[in-house]
């Protein structure tokens, strides 16, 4: 192993301890993906931070100072965080820095740079499935799924953190938009998305949104431009997926056909053994006519037809209570209904992490 070889082992083993994970593969693709990914010098300077933001002299503390001064250091995390690979705030004028996670993560932070050699390293370190094993291990899922506004009754009592509308209306600063890295990805591949033609998709909010508009990876959007680009996602039928926390850091909106998060979930036979929705379809077969549009709509498999009685029903072991099945059905057979357990997510990105290293 050469000492640059040796680096990325190191920072792959870093990743692995210090974020949601990012295990070894045998075939060496993890590897690859890092060096498509980050330069020496920039790999050697992410190993100094923590899952915790912090200023740059606390990080300097744990740098070998012969490799970096506190001005190198500086340059080179902003130059880290700049291709997307770590986070970073303005904190009092003072430049802050943490790690993030590979999904969602850094490789959100790669719209400009899906060039046909990271593609074909994400795609071999995805087909290995050592991620998606650490990903679906975590003690607390890193997403979630909120219903759509339409499928919502008074009667439902949804939380502020359940309720897309008050997420977007109650956050504090600013509101980023951006491309959907999936669709895009996809896009290039030459199998664009089947769900929606719009490329602006997802968000990201307070200090998330700061650093997306600082790098310029997307731009700066109102209250009400928020709301009426969710309106729209909720017409192509798109899935809600924000952060697993109580004040959403991103809300993707996803599909089926791209979105890699939702085909996870396809795959498994018991998804919500790995993710965290506090509702669930139920069809009423005295209305269901039988007309399978609940079918087609539904974006994850779960909602099945029964040749005897000519019904849809929702299969439990997968509805992940995104809700767009509703307002789909001519009939209004299909109700959402609250699960009898609510399962009240982390307050923020940082209480979140906290429970997933902890755990780890």
């Amino acid at each position: 192993m050469t000492s640059v070889d040796e680096v990325y082992r190191n920072l792959q083993k870093y990743l692995d301890e210090k974020t949601l994970g990012f295990p070894a593969a045998k075939s060496g693709s993890d590897i690859r993906l890092l060096k498509q990914l980050f330069s020496p010098e920039q790999a050697k300077a992410t190993m100094c931070l923590t899952h915790r933001l912090e200023p740059i002299d606390l990080i300097y503390e744990r740098v070998n100072q012969e490799e970096f001064t506190i001005e190198e250091l500086e340059r080179v995390l902003y130059e880290t965080a700049g291709r997307g690979l770590i986070f970073f705030q303005d904190v009092g004028g003072t430049k802050h820095f943490k790690n993030i996670p590979y999904v969602i993560g850094f490789y959100e932070g790669q719209l400009d740079n899906l060039t046909p050699e990271f593609r074909a390293a994400a795609r071999a370190y995805d087909a290995d499935g050592s991620f998606r094993l650490a990903f679906l291990g975590t003690k607390v899922p890193q997403m979630r799924t909120i219903p759509i506004q339409q499928s919502i009754i008074p009667e439902h009592h949804v939380s502020n953190y359940d309720d897309i509308r008050t997420l977007v209306e109650e956050s504090d600063g600013p509101i980023a938009i951006f491309e959907c890295i999936c669709r895009k990805q996809h896009e290039l591949d030459g199998d664009p998305c089947r769900k929606t033609t719009r490329k602006e998709t997802c968000m990201a909010f307070r200090s998330w949104a700061e650093s997306v508009i600082e790098f310029r990876k997307g731009r700066q959007i109102s209250k009400p431009e928020a709301l009426e680009i969710l309106r729209k996602n909720e017409e192509d039928g798109l899935v809600f997926q924000p952060s697993n926390t109580q004040f959403a850091e991103f809300i993707c909106s996803c599909c089926g056909c791209c979105c890699g998060i939702l085909g996870l979930q396809k795959s498994l036979p018991q998804p919500l053994n790995h993710w965290t929705s506090n509702y669930f379809a139920e069809v009423d077969p005295d209305i269901c006519s039988g007309c399978e549009t609940c079918i087609d709509v539904c974006q994850v498999t779960a909602m099945k037809f029964n040749e005897d009685d000519r019904v849809s029903f929702v299969d439990l072991n997968r509805c992940i209570g995104c809700g767009n099945c509703v307002p789909a059905c001519p009939d209004g057979a299909i109700a959402l209904l609250n699960r009898e357990s609510e399962v009240i997510p982390p307050k923020d990105h940082d209480a979140l992490h906290e429970v997933i290293i902890g755990d780890k």
